[in-house]
């Protein structure tokens, strides 16, 4: 095991990167492809192998050989935050030492779902991977698909140990920076997981977002983020106005439904999903559309 000396550049638009498949296998060749544009785009960062990835369909092999593509694509040019999620401690240890051996930057750990542990199950369960890996970890906090709500105070418990240095918050709760940065302190990573808050949650005191419309939208979440860096208000709120109906219909659908077929409009991947996923309604691939030709005119042809 070694430790991580130096942390990565986890600020900014981060894209929670899609899979592509091509007659149900997992292509890589357009994987790379895909994250190669998103860096020219000015994406900051990746999340491989995340929800927005279909993780919960993919082989531990695919998952390893996905994460080396990334890091493979991005050295040098971006930071690349794995998904190592699991609702069993043991298996989460694994993923996380799978993704360091791999090259990974950091590790997204979700918290644990259907399990439905509690407060003290959750640190228990941080700590174990923390304590077994020697990568930078971010706590994916998502009631809406884990049930179980990580309470700030267990928040900042964690933070006390050195290598748990931030969160993907995807509460939608806006009070939720403030409360975290008092207790974990400033230099605590804080990451949007909701695009539609993504600009308030930085105004809240956060550094950036995880984000599923970036898939589609790399350069206008990007621009967003760096006008709000260079306090350039004014810029970021036009690109987030500009982003806001496209992410509307990010969620139409259960995600990646929605950006799997909008990539596929914009030459970025097919609309193949896996089981129990599946493609968008012909209604909403309807909405998706036009959403896309009226946020970014200059990618998608009308119908």
């Amino acid at each position: 095991m070694t430790t991580s000396t130096t942390q990565p550049n986890f600020t900014g638009s981060l894209t929670a990167l899609i899979t592509p498949f091509k007659n149900g296998e997992v292509d890589y060749k357009a994987y790379q492809d895909f994250v190669a544009w998103q860096i020219n785009e000015g994406t900051n960062g990746f999340v491989p192998c995340g929800t927005t990835g279909e993780a919960p369909t993919l082989s531990e092999v695919e998952m390893d050989k996905l994460i080396r593509a990334c890091v493979e694509t991005a050295k040098g040019k971006a930071s690349v935050m794995a998904g190592c999620g699991s609702n069993s401690t043991a298996h989460a240890v694994h993923l996380t030492q799978m993704a360091e051996k791999a090259g990974a930057d950091g590790a997204l750990q979700v918290v644990p779902y259907y399990n439905k542990p509690s407060q003290e199950g959750l640190y228990q369960h941080f700590k174990a991977i923390h304590d077994n890996s020697g990568l930078p970890i971010f706590i994916y906090n998502i009631p809406g698909r884990s049930i179980v709500n990580m309470t700030p105070d267990t928040m900042a418990r964690l933070a006390a140990l050195p290598r748990i240095v931030g969160v993907k918050d995807a509460t939608g709760d806006l009070g939720r920076p403030f409360k975290t940065r008092q207790l974990c302190g400033a230099e605590f990573i804080q990451l949007s997981g909701n695009d539609d808050t993504a600009l308030p949650f930085l105004a809240q005191g956060g550094h950036g977002c995880i984000s599923v419309v970036s898939n589609i939208a790399p350069s206008l979440c990007a621009k967003m983020h760096a006008a709000w860096k260079a306090g350039d208000v004014a810029t970021a709120q036009k690109m987030n106005d500009r982003l806001m109906p496209l992410i509307e219909v990010m969620f139409i659908e259960t995600s990646p439904s929605p950006v799997k077929y909008a990539a596929s409009l914009i030459g970025k991947g097919k609309n193949e999903l896996r089981l129990p996923m599946v493609p968008v309604t012909k209604a909403s691939e309807k909405l998706i559309k036009d959403a896309m030709v009226n946020s970014i005119l200059d990618m998608v042809e009308a119908a």
